[in-house]
C-alpha cells in the first residue's frame, strides 16, 4: 500500500467516526506525535518493566492479543456504559 493510499484509508476511517470517538482518536494521535522522539519515559522504566512491554508487543505480533473493540465491548457491557 502506498503512502497516499494509506493516508486516504486513514482519512476515510477518521471521517466515519462520531464526534466522541474522533476526539479520542485525536488524543491518541496527539500523544503519539508528541512522544514519538521522547525516550525519557522509556528510560525511566525498570529493565523488568521494559522487558514486560517488549514481551507484550511480541505477543501482539503473534496474534495473541484481544482486539480493542472486544475489550471495550466487554467493559461497556460490564459497566452499562
Amino acid at each position: 500500500m502506498s503512502a497516499a493510499e494509506l493516508k486516504l484509508k486513514i482519512f476515510r476511517q477518521l471521517d466515519s467516526l462520531d464526534e466522541k470517538t474522533l476526539e479520542e482518536a485525536y488524543g491518541i494521535l496527539l500523544n503519539f506525535f508528541n512522544s514519538a522522539d521522547d525516550y525519557s519515559q522509556w528510560n525511566k522504566l525498570s529493565k523488568k518493566q521494559q522487558e514486560g512491554i517488549r514481551d507484550a508487543l511480541n505477543q501482539l505480533d503473534r496474534g495473541k492479543g484481544i482486539p480493542h473493540k472486544k475489550v471495550i465491548g466487554r467493559l461497556r457491557k460490564k459497566y452499562n456504559a
